[in-house]
């Protein structure tokens, strides 16, 4: 990975509608080079998909929940909570961390009746879950604008 393809992935990490010509235009190169170097960056898997930044409140899900979930540390069981959140659409994203809490998750649900709702019909079902502790999110202080791209 050069500096052209770095710099390709800072442009398409703020606007991922550019044109392949004002691509080409912003990073120095012709549209077909810059093309084809697009096509690579996604063909060795750097550049895993385009999406839509949405407006929670828009959609009727404005209040976000951090929810940290201990569950039993044996394969099987992790394996098993793992998959079943994948079946949750209120859990936008989830890690499983090392030491205590065993897992990270963000919520986005439309306010604190459907989190509480969720918590008890969901979370706490999930296989293997021991422990759920919740933090609301007051405030949103700084928004995901993509990884940084080093050189």
């Amino acid at each position: 990975m050069d500096d052209i393809d770095r710099n390709i992935l800072r442009e398409l990490q703020n606007d991922g509608r550019l044109t392949n010509q004002e691509l080409a235009q912003r990073v120095g190169l012709s549209a077909s080079p810059c093309m084809r170097r697009v096509r690579q960056l996604e063909q060795d898997g750097v550049i895993r998909g385009y999406r839509a930044v949405i407006d929670p409140d828009a959609i009727g899900r404005g209040f976000e929940v951090l929810v940290s979930v201990e569950v039993r540390r044996d394969r099987e069981t992790v394996e098993a909570f793992e998959e079943a959140l994948q079946d949750v659409p209120d859990v936008i994203e989830a890690y499983r961390l090392f030491g205590s809490p065993g897992c990270l998750i963000r919520i986005a649900v439309a306010d604190l009746t459907a989190y509480e709702r969720l918590w008890i019909e969901r979370l706490t079902a999930l296989p293997g879950v021991t422990e759920v502790n919740s933090q609301i999110i007051m405030k949103r202080v700084k928004e995901s604008r993509g990884l940084p791209v080093g050189g």
